[in-house]
């Protein structure tokens, strides 16, 4: 019969985290604190958010702790949502990454001593805009308590992505309504 792993995520900390989350103004501290935060907290070897492009049908990176340059120069990451567990919001756990067939990138992942990478998806109205990746030295197993936390964890990332993105845009229609002449915008407040 195999152990329950403990718990390690820190519940005052995580409300913490959470609380803290959607006082952030600029989107790139945030992705960079909080990945650096888990792997801290979960004495991980590295973390990553990954934004998804809809049209590239692939994963950039937006922030990464503990990995280096060259492991994310490795080549593009295409991503196919449909038909797969991110799909439903589930974690994907790949034990071994050398002999993982999900893996696109094995050798890149060894030289840079990953064996095991929990895949986290962030979702936002039932939709998957990018994803929280933890790798680590040795398999690598969490909590069912520690795994949905990372699930709300995503979700309110997502809103968060979702908010500042429209803050972005509104913005953006701000800015190009102030530089307007007067009589073209006249009537269209009212």
């Amino acid at each position: 019969m195999s152990e329950t792993p403990a718990r390690r995520i820190n519940f005052r900390a995580f409300k913490v985290l959470c609380r803290e989350m959607s006082t952030y103004e600029d989107l790139h501290t945030l992705f960079n604190d909080l990945v650096e935060l888990i792997c801290r907290s979960f004495e991980v070897k590295a973390c990553a958010i990954l934004l998804f492009d809809e049209r590239l049908q692939e994963l950039f990176h937006v922030a990464t702790y503990g990995i280096s340059e060259e492991y994310l120069e490795k080549g593009p990451i295409p991503i196919r949502i449909e038909d797969s567990p991110l799909e439903k919001g589930e974690a994907i756990c790949i034990d071994n990454m050398m002999c993982d067939q999900r893996v696109l990138y094995p050798e890149a992942a060894e030289k840079e001593g990953f064996r095991s990478m929990l895949c986290f998806p962030i979702t936002c109205r039932k939709e998957v805009i990018g994803m929280i990746r933890v790798y680590h030295h040795e398999p690598l197993q969490l909590a069912e308590y520690d795994m949905d936390s990372f699930a709300v964890l995503n979700r309110l990332l997502g809103l968060v992505i979702e908010h500042h993105g429209m803050k972005n845009f509104i913005d953006t229609v701000k800015s190009a309504f102030s530089s307007l002449p007067l009589r073209m915008v006249k009537g269209l407040g009212s």
